[in-house]
């Protein structure tokens, strides 16, 4: 017989009379939960590849169900994000309004491919009632510490007068008005993820998943046993940090870098050297934080006019600026030793600085500059003839004695930043207070809706600001005028719990 819709159209309707798919909350003795990523419906319709996403899972669902097991195959769309709201700047259809047509669209699909979902658990992130939970896990966060505001760059368009995401950012440029794209100093909102970087590590090796994705995970994470460094400026005003897992080269470091968005940079810098590093610094902003962090990439940087003291020995060095340091990363300031690292060694060269050699090989190994392995201290005091291991700790313990220098463990993880200036997305359950500072919205309010009344004109402000009804409001604590936080949580922090949703 051909192949025709009509079938499906019959077992389908069976399949819905019958509740074949239907999770059985009573029987609790062989039950399993099955879930895959959900739809974003930022399109119209569903594509090929979400059909590639749900077809292996399906098809796992239905063995399970043959199998005898009791299956709860949920179904959901991951709703918040840019994409409505672009949508909205460009055609002025509200991203409420396109949003749902486009669910309603992609349930339909769905349930005509004949897919196992029970959509009687369906949960939606931007319905009032699943972000309700998403601002309760923030105020959990904040109560305890784990959610914070401070200063951080954005991608910044000047021309259209916003933020973008990284996803908005082509080439550089600007997806909207395809200017040039640069960087920009804001108050953001983060999550202390950092505080949970052991603990993650820890945890890998129980966790059944493939050891490449593992690996991914471990180097992501970035756990580096090291030095916290003291340097002090040559005329005494001021100090910096560096984060090195090489203290046993500190007697070779022939200067020092720092990120060209470091604070200190203004403070250092001479009158000399101030167009050259202003001009450098503008260059820095365009770039993205992978190219600055390529190794294929020319190194490229500017000297300050300033000099450091190098703790170990009192040389003075000259203090450099380069976009291979970031400001996010470690303290933000680097040592430089180009007779033992490759990324010090073609930076030196390229700008013709000094390359001391303070490690050798052991007899027999071929220690060619830059040599980068363990090996024996020459040129370095009392410390010349030890091996590496032994010098790491001893060059610190000494320093330590001098409040210079500690042993601390250092993590390339980052908090996460999940605030964004935009309108489609979860509202930050935070009012500000001139008295009382940030108070959180009382839980009994929660949740904070968002206005259906909004304008999206790019220009720089987040949407909720300009909407006097949702903005202005009064102090839970004191009782006087405040103003909500105008800004929305990243969709990911909506998506990375939807897991959770089941339980009542």
């Amino acid at each position: 017989m051909a192949y025709s819709t009509k079938t499906d159209e019959k077992w389908q309707k069976k399949w819905e009379e019958t509740g074949l798919y239907k999770f059985d909350r009573n029987n609790i003795d062989k039950k399993l939960y099955c879930l895959e990523m959900f739809s974003y419906p930022s399109g119209a319709n569903l594509h090929v590849g979400h059909w590639y996403n749900y077809g292996l899972t399906d098809s796992w669902a239905r063995l399970k169900r043959m199998q005898g097991w009791n299956v709860f195959h949920p179904q959901g769309f991951d709703a918040f994000g840019l994409p409505a709201e672009n949508y909205a700047i460009k055609t002025g259809i509200h991203p409420r309004d396109s949003t749902y047509s486009n669910i309603r669209t992609m349930e339909e699909q769905l349930r005509k491919m004949g897919a196992t979902f029970d959509w009687d658990y369906e949960v939606i992130t931007c319905d009032p009632g699943y972000y309700k939970w998403t601002q309760w896990i923030f105020l959990q966060l904040f109560k305890h510490g784990l959610a914070y505001r401070k200063k951080a760059p954005v991608n910044w368009c000047p021309s259209c007068k916003t933020v973008l995401a990284n996803e908005q950012v082509v080439d550089g440029a600007c997806e909207r008005c395809k200017n040039e794209v640069t960087k920009k100093d804001l108050t953001q909102w983060f999550f202390k993820i950092t505080e949970y970087a052991r603990e993650l590590l820890d945890c890998l090796p129980q966790l059944d998943w493939p050891e490449k994705t593992k690996k991914i995970q471990q180097n992501w994470i970035g756990r580096s046993e090291g030095a916290e460094i003291v340097f002090e400026g040559a005329d005494g005003s001021f100090s910096f940090k560096v984060f090195t897992t090489r203290a046993d080269t500190l007697y070779g470091v022939t200067y020092v870098v720092l990120a060209p968005e470091n604070e200190l940079v203004d403070k250092i810098t001479t009158p000399e050297c101030r167009d050259a590093v202003e001009q450098y610094r503008e260059q820095a902003k365009k770039q993205s934080e992978i190219e600055r962090l390529s190794t294929v990439r020319e190194k490229t940087g500017v000297f300050t006019g300033a000099y450091a003291i190098n703790p170990a020995n009192g040389d003075k060095v000259p203090i450099w600026i380069a976009d291979y340091v970031l400001a996010g990363y470690g303290t933000g300031c680097v040592m430089a030793v180009p007779a033992h690292d490759e990324r010090d060694y073609e930076f030196a060269t390229k700008f013709n600085l000094p390359i001391k050699r303070v490690i050798k090989g052991e007899e027999g190994v071929d220690d060619t500059l830059p040599f980068v392995e363990d090996g024996i201290l020459v040129d370095s005091a009392e410390f010349s003839g030890m091996g590496s291991a032994q010098a790491r700790l001893e060059i610190v313990g000494k320093l330590s004695k001098q409040g210079k220098g500690e042993l601390k463990v250092n993590y390339r993880l980052r908090d996460w930043l999940v605030s964004r200036q935009c309108y489609w997305g979860a509202p930050i359950p935070i009012i500000h207070c001139e008295e009382c500072g940030a108070v959180p919205v009382p839980e009994k309010d929660l949740p904070v809706e968002l206005p259906y009344n909004v304008e999206f004109t790019p220009d720089g402000e987040s949407p909720l600001a300009k909407c006097e009804e949702y903005i202005n409001t009064t102090c839970p604590k004191c009782g006087k005028p405040a103003k909500r936080d105008p800004d929305t949580l990243d969709t990911f922090v909506c998506s990375s719990w939807y897991f959770l949703r089941y339980p009542d």
